[in-house]
């Protein structure tokens, strides 16, 4: 697999339909091509969308001193799925 790729180019690569995906997901077709082409989208959604696709989604930021995991969203995404 590419180090890089947009949202459906990966869909595609791990051989899924935007149909199969959208069947995961509890949503209809077209909002899976919807969310392939948006720039800007919510870090809950872009992580049930790779969820969906069998991965992990992890934030990180880069600095010239080192790299840090970006945990707050975690804790966020466990506090919705307790409710």
């Amino acid at each position: 697999m590419l180090a890089e790729l947009p949202l459906a180019e990966l869909r595609r690569a791990l051989h899924l339909s935007q149909e199969q995906l959208a069947a995961e997901l509890d949503v209809r077709q077209p909002a899976i091509a919807k969310m392939e082409k948006r720039a800007d989208m919510y870090i809950s959604t872009l992580r049930r969308f790779i969820e969906a696709m069998g991965g992990q989604l992890e934030i990180r930021a880069y600095f010239p001193d080192g790299d840090v995991k970006i945990n707050q969203f975690e804790d966020l995404d466990k506090k919705a799925r307790t409710y």
